[in-house]
């Protein structure tokens, strides 16, 4: 099937991203994945519990990749002191960089590579991209499961000619009249990128990936390699619900933090989880999350304490020794019910959801 092409799919301790090797191995036995999970030396045990049930259920090793493997100091401490005590943030993702893109693109090498991401179809958001030409993101989850980079390519206004010959070899002449109408009206301000991805996909899911594929032959990315792809004839379209289904299905389980715990604020109940994966002192975390960490595994929240020093602190106006006062808990606890009651009448009964924009924020490679 393919000419020395790796197909790869990092598990980052997320939902989606163990939800995604769930429904790869068993939708498409035949893609010999590897699967690999950058350890930052730093995450919760529930993180490290899913690694292990996923690899039962694989019946193979999950790879860890570690940044910094000749320090005598877990990962994200070494870079710590190599940044002079400089804590990440929102706008100094270093923790990212050094302990998860950096040991991956390591990893894979010049080795040609399909990396497969676990942005799901009900999801407005890019994943990780690599800038090495021979890494190549597929999204399997999506109805678009090539990324942008590969699209705004095909769609070039000087590409319409040969999408016309691509589309005649596979089209049968009932739709290709109309998809032909959509591949030849050009790009303009009032006719989008997306305004023509989507109409095209609307036309068929199944074609629209046979002309990318026969496309990116003539390319030099990975899929070029590749005789053929599995992933072709996938039309599926998967959301937070087929996540969920997918871990409970299959008996690996949803990770605990996910998991609603109630709370009792001045004879009030409501309930507070964990919106993402990755390190247990990530800065994207919201007060609530903080207020969790602290309740649910107190001895993180110490070390996660521990390393607010110099002036540096997690957030950006605000200690966690300060927002771990009594006053202060019961006002974010307050402040978290008032907005869960306005949100849960707005859209969503999930929790997540609750969280106001928490998967839209963050590293895809940290949290998927």
């Amino acid at each position: 099937m393919t000419n020395n092409v790796r197909h790869v799919l990092g598990i980052s301790g997320g939902k989606d991203s163990a939800a995604l090797a769930i429904y790869l191995t068993d939708k498409y036995p035949q893609l010999d994945i590897e699967y690999y999970f950058c350890d930052t030396g730093k995450e919760l045990d529930e993180t490290y519990m899913l690694i292990q049930n996923l690899e039962i259920y694989f019946g193979k090793t999950i790879i860890r990749l570690e940044a910094a493997q000749n320090s005598h100091e877990p990962p994200f401490d070494h870079f710590l002191k190599i940044y002079g005590g400089y804590l990440p943030s929102s706008t100094a993702r270093w923790c990212t960089k050094k302990l998860k893109l950096e040991p991956f693109e390591k990893w894979v090498g010049n080795d040609p590579v399909i990396s497969y991401v676990g942005i799901r179809g009900d999801e407005d958001r890019e994943g990780y991209i690599s800038k090495k030409i021979n890494i190549q993101s597929i999204f399997p989850f999506r109805k678009n499961m090539w990324s942008e980079d590969v699209i705004s390519k095909i769609l070039r206004n000087e590409n319409i000619q040969l999408l016309v010959q691509l589309y005649e070899k596979h089209i049968d002449n009932v739709k290709l009249k109309r998809i032909l109408e959509i591949v030849n009206e050009p790009l303009s301000s009032k006719f989008h990128q997306l305004n023509k991805l989507n109409a095209l996909l609307d036309a068929s899911v199944m074609a629209f990936n046979q002309i990318v594929f026969d496309f990116l032959k003539n390319t030099d990315y990975p899929l070029s390699k590749s005789e053929t792809f599995p992933l072709l004839d996938n039309e599926d379209l998967l959301g937070r619900d087929d996540i969920f289904r997918i871990l409970k299905d299959s008996g690996v389980g949803v990770p605990k933090y996910y998991e609603p715990i109630v709370f009792d604020i001045d004879g009030n109940k409501g309930q507070y989880c964990r919106s993402r994966s990755g390190c247990y002192f990530c800065f994207f975390q919201q007060n609530i999350e903080w207020i969790w960490l602290y309740e649910q595994h107190p001895d993180k929240f110490k070390l996660a304490m521990e390393y607010e020093k110099d002036g540096y602190t997690w957030m950006q106006d605000e200690s966690l020794e300060d927002l771990i006062q009594p006053e202060r808990i019961s006002q974010v606890k307050d402040e978290y019910l008032k907005r869960t009651a306005r949100t849960t009448n707005k859209k969503s009964s999930y929790l997540l959801d609750i969280l106001e924009n928490a998967e839209e924020e963050g590293c895809t490679a940290c949290f998927i």
